[in-house]
């Protein structure tokens, strides 16, 4: 019998795990509050073990913000696969369009959770985290894309921070947003702002 397939199997177990624990958190935060929910409540509601919790998420603030973690990378890969002489604020306004629209209008566990991002100073500093190792990231793919020398990497590094605000900014505008509003209503604006002299 051929065990080609296992690591794949493997990994997707894993994957399974992972998106389970962040589930649970997200949930178990939504219903308790942060401050009220552990560790060990978030791998229980997830079926698996302190240990196994420990093997995925550093904290309960980690295991939260893999949602954003999962976003961020998806962006990453979205760029990667856009056409190679596709100018850098194009290709991300096309990606935000199609992501955004994906989300669709506000739903209630979105806003919730949103809230509680917003309301608590550790999963603040851990979002920083998360989107300041994608803007390292994003600012290289942007770099390859340029058609203008930028051999300091200030223009790189601007177009990625400065897209990645104009998100941020769409994103808190849309959670205090009447119910039924598009988060690329809002979003598009912000990026045709944003993108002036940038395009």
């Amino acid at each position: 019998m051929s065990t080609t397939a296992e690591p794949g199997l493997r990994e997707r177990k894993k994957a399974a795990t992972r998106q389970a624990l962040h589930e649970s958190a997200v949930r178990l935060a939504i219903e308790h509050g942060l401050d009220r929910i552990t560790v060990e409540a978030i791998a229980d509601d997830a079926g698996v073990s302190r240990r196994t919790f420990s093997n995925y998420f550093g904290s309960k603030e980690e295991a939260l913000m893999y949602g954003d973690f999962q976003r961020v990378q998806r962006l990453l890969d979205a760029v990667r696969a856009r056409p190679a002489g596709e100018a850098p604020w194009a290709a991300l306004t096309a990606i935000a369009a199609d992501f955004n629209r994906e989300l669709g209008a506000l739903d209630p566990e979105r806003v919730a959770q949103g809230r509680l991002m917003r309301s608590h100073p550790s999963l603040l500093a851990a979002q920083n985290q998360t989107f300041a190792a994608g803007e390292r990231e994003l600012t290289a793919e942007i770099a390859r894309r340029l058609a203008e020398p930028d051999p300091s990497g200030v223009r790189a590094r601007m177009t990625a921070a400065t897209f990645l605000v104009a998100m941020r900014v769409s994103v808190n505008m849309w959670l205090d947003a009447p119910a039924g509003t598009t988060l690329w209503s809002i979003a598009e604006e912000a990026l045709a702002t944003a993108g002036r002299g940038l395009a």
